[in-house]
């Protein structure tokens, strides 16, 4: 991990399409102003973490998809 000191209005770039400025600090509250191309998503990590768990509850089969696949599949057999 790189781990840069910056002041307030200084800022860090992130290859060539990314500005993190440093707007604030005060105590252990930082506000971060982030410049980043439309097509660069940026979240918060504890949003990006949820992001994650509700795309991978959402993509795995739950037993009655699997139930109800199953008795498709039954029902489209070629062999009857």
């Amino acid at each position: 991990m790189l781990v840069l000191t910056r002041r307030a209005g200084e800022s860090v770039m992130i290859g060539d399409d990314v500005v993190i400025t440093v707007l604030e600090a005060r105590g252990d509250v930082i506000r971060l102003g982030i410049q980043a191309p439309r097509d660069v998503q940026v979240h918060r990590e504890e949003v990006y973490r949820e992001l994650q768990d509700a795309n991978r509850e959402a993509a795995s089969p739950t037993e009655d998809a699997v139930h109800a696949l199953t008795r498709m599949l039954e029902k489209s057999d070629p062999d009857e």
